[in-house]
């Protein structure tokens, strides 16, 4: 209901969004919901676009958060107890003293104080990130996460409500793919020095301990960034709108950082674990530098791999319309209807 004098005060009062256009007397301001400081209608229409832009926002905000969560946690979790890299070394070790034997020895950890050349601590019995690692990451991802407010987006063109369930779905199919790669590449990495595994057969040479840390600390902020790409989109590919400036600018600046972090830190112990940056030389891969790109492409094909399982996500979900978006509250206006009609005077 629209209005702008004292006799509209009371249909303002009485309807479901009253608007008092610009000019309109101070009762009629009082008695609506919204009043217009601009001339004509079209004011509505333009804040209609700005909430429900505001709102596309919030939802691509909590489904990355969902998905971000979700991923490192769960990733984390299964790490520290279905992959024992102790287990790995010690078949490494034992498999590369057999005569003949193509396996390629495992490095050992230095404890400080060892010699060079003498280096007395095997692999740790569980996986773990240092603490600092997961200090940058955490920083790193929040970092890109604040510009989502400021990303570009393609408004609703019918009316919406929250719907959680079918937000958490499709944060769950994103988050899945990116944890179950993360899972993958930490297997084939602590089984490197295997002759027969998916590193030698495509020329990686064996890892050192510390640089499969790095890895892993690339590869889990990689995909997380590129999370926030699938997850900006809710109801199309990645492609479906063009990413804002700051968003691409923030998400650029953390994704540097964190590879460069991770090819050239220095090799160190943090909490006991050895840390080595990917593209510095090692006794073991000598001056192999390519590790970093092979990360690289590793997640931007898991990407494209996670973006196509939410769009089929979505499809399946359109398709036997479940959790829609758009949820008429139906039952709300046919109680609002029997309200109505018990009042005295109610004329059809």
């Amino acid at each position: 209901m629209t209005g702008d004098g004292v006799n509209d005060a009371p249909a303002l009062k009485k309807a479901d969004v009253g608007i008092a256009v610009q000019g309109a007397t101070d009762a009629a301001r009082a008695a609506a919901d919204i009043v217009l400081t601009g001339d004509g209608l079209g004011t509505i229409v333009t804040a209609i676009k700005i909430s429900r832009e505001v709102f596309a926002r919030l939802k691509n905000f909590i489904s990355y958060r969902i998905a971000a969560t979700l991923q490192l946690l769960t990733f984390f979790f299964i790490a520290v107890f279905a992959f024992k890299p102790a287990d790995y070394y010690d078949e490494a070790l034992k498999q590369s003293m057999v005569p003949g034997s193509k396996w390629d020895t495992p490095i050992a950890i230095c404890r400080e104080g060892d010699d060079e050349n003498n280096c007395s601590r095997e692999w740790p019995h569980f996986f773990q990130l240092p603490v600092l690692m997961i200090m940058l990451l955490t920083l790193l991802n929040d970092g890109a996460l604040i510009s989502v407010g400021y990303d570009n987006v393609r408004p609703s063109k019918k009316p919406e409500q929250w719907n959680i369930t079918r937000l958490f779905i499709i944060s769950t199919v994103l988050a899945a793919v990116a944890c179950g790669s993360s899972l993958l590449l930490l297997g084939l990495a602590l089984d490197s020095n295997n002759p027969d595994g998916a590193f030698a057969g495509l020329g990686i040479p064996p890892m050192e301990y510390g640089k499969i840390v790095t890895m892993v600390f690339l590869k889990v902020c990689l995909s997380d960034f590129l999370t926030l790409f699938s997850c900006r989109t809710q109801e199309s590919p990645f492609w479906g709108v063009i990413p804002g400036a700051p968003l691409v600018g923030a998400v650029i600046a953390s994704i540097t950082i964190s590879t460069m972090l991770a090819s050239f830190w220095p090799a160190s112990l943090l909490d006991g674990l050895p840390v080595m940056g990917m593209a510095l030389p090692d006794e073991q891969t000598g001056n192999y530098t390519l590790m970093p790109l092979w990360v690289w492409i590793y997640c931007i094909i898991w990407w494209l791999i996670q973006d196509a399982c939410k769009v089929a996500a979505i499809w399946v979900l359109n398709h036997f319309d479940l959790f829609p978006n758009e949820l008429a509250d139906y039952q709300m206006w046919v109680d609002k209807l029997e309200v109505e009609r018990r009042q005295p005077g109610y004329d059809v």
